[in-house]
Order: structure tokens, then sequence, then C-alpha cells
């Protein structure tokens, strides 16, 4: 049974964990909340974030192990395996991430995008497929949320992510329309390739479908280097192809929310 929390307290217990990275100036600046794979927090988000730094948005990378005293071990036996932590429990986090940014002074809270690795992008697709209310304080064990705990949320890029058994997005669909997009590689045998591909173009959305980009050799974890995990390949050209997609699609958000931007100005 899921641990009753409040969303503050959510909150909380996630800023000690928080990696900012963000450029240069006061703002107020588009953000990308990172969420990581099963494993947990690794040196690759930091490449990650500095691209979107690069790009102009404050990246703001969470690790959603170290408020649950999850050690790697656990990890990689418990929530890598399906035993804890799914993705609709974990939709509490990005929620109260979406939340801690929006109270930023240096952050735009009209333009956040949602970045997932794996585990992370799961709980991403799972956060936009639960109803606010009673269904998302039951999945997230969160009490007093927000009416729209996803208020701001413009956009979601999806790298390698799971949706099989246990999703609730493959089954329900997605609730709000952010245009995400999935990167799937097909040599990926963990979430799955070109099947990976189908199950996700299934997924109802409110919107256009789920854009996906197939990324041709790319395994899991393709851009991790050092993976002992004997069904990944770190490939640095695939990483640096796709951190180029990465910037590109932010730089869309922009331009996709500029109208909205200067309006409220």
């Amino acid at each position: 049974m899921t641990t009753k929390e409040t969303f503050e307290a959510r909150i909380d217990a996630l800023a000690p964990g928080i990696d900012i990275y963000k450029p240069a100036g006061t703002g107020p600046f588009p953000v990308v909340i990172q969420l990581h794979g099963c494993g947990g927090k690794k040196p690759p988000q930091a490449r990650w974030a500095t691209a979107a730094r690069e790009s102009g948005w404050a990246a703001v990378v969470i690790d959603s192990h170290k408020h649950r005293h999850i050690s790697t071990l656990e990890a990689y036996s418990m929530v890598c395996t399906g035993l804890r932590l799914w993705g609709k429990e974990r939709a509490g986090d990005l929620f109260a991430a979406i939340a801690w940014a929006r109270r930023q002074p240096w952050a735009d809270p009209d333009r956040i995008v949602a970045a997932g690795w794996s585990h992370g992008a799961w709980t991403i697709l799972d956060g936009l497929a639960l109803k606010p209310g009673d269904d998302a304080e039951e999945a997230t064990g969160l009490t007093e949320l927000p009416k729209e705990p996803l208020t701001g949320l413009v956009g979601a890029f999806l790298v390698y992510p799971f949706a099989g058994p246990g999703s609730l997005a493959r089954t329900r669909g997605l609730r709000l329309d952010v245009n995400p997009l999935a990167l799937v590689g097909t040599h990926d045998v963990i979430v799955g390739g070109r099947s990976l591909a189908k199950t996700l173009s299934n997924i109802l959305t409110p919107g256009p479908a789920i854009e996906i980009e197939i990324l041709e050799r790319a395994t899991h974890a393709f851009d991790e280097p050092g993976s002992r995990d004997f069904r990944t390949r770190y490939d640095a050209e695939i990483t640096a192809y796709a951190e180029g997609l990465y910037r590109k699609y932010l730089q869309a958000v922009v331009e996709r929310t500029a109208t909205k931007v200067r309006q409220k100005a």
C-alpha cells in the first residue's frame, strides 16, 4: 500500500535532491524537468541538462530515489524489476517538481517540459493519464493535490520509454495535448524496439499522436557510457544525434508557445 503524504511534504522532500542548470541572467526561462531511469540519477543526466541550458532552458534534474532512501542495489533489484515504485506512483514527483518550478522567480510558469528516460518516461506518460482528484491521489499516495497538477506543462520528451504491462497511458490514453516526442531504439530489448513504437502510436491523445523518432541500431541506455548491462551499448554518435533532437524539440516548444507569451506580456 502506498504511504500517504501531503503534496507540500513531497515538494519539500524532493527539493534537496534537485540539480539546477540555469542559463546566465535572471529569466524567466522555460523549464525542462528531467526524470531519470529506474537505476537512479546518473552522469548522463548532466550532459542532457547542459544541452538544454545551452538552448536557453533551465534544466531541473530530479532525484526520485534519494528521498525514498533507495540505494543503487535496491534500484536495480526492486525498481527496475517492477517490484517497487511504478510510474503512476512516481508521477507524484513530477507533479511536485512542476509546482516547485512554478514557484521559482527565474522560471516561466507557463512553459514547462517534462523529459524522461525509461522509467522516467513511464512516469510522465502515467502522469498524463491520471485524472485530477481521487484518481491521482490514490495512484501517487499524495493528498491535497492541486486541481490541475500539470498546470504549465507544454511538452514531453520521452527517451526509450517504458509502456509495457502496468502502464496506465497504454490503456487509458493521455489526458492533455503536450505534443510528446518519443525516441525509440531498434535494438532495445528492454522496453522494446519497433514493437514499442507501435504501442506508443496506438496510445490515444487529445491532439496529434505521439511523435516517434526511430533510432537505428540504438539499444536501451544508448547514452550511458560504462553501463554494465549486457543488453545495452553506449553509442556516442547516436547520443549526439539524440541530444540534437532534444535541442530541436525545446526550440520548437519555444516557437509554439511564443504567441501565448507575447499575449501574456
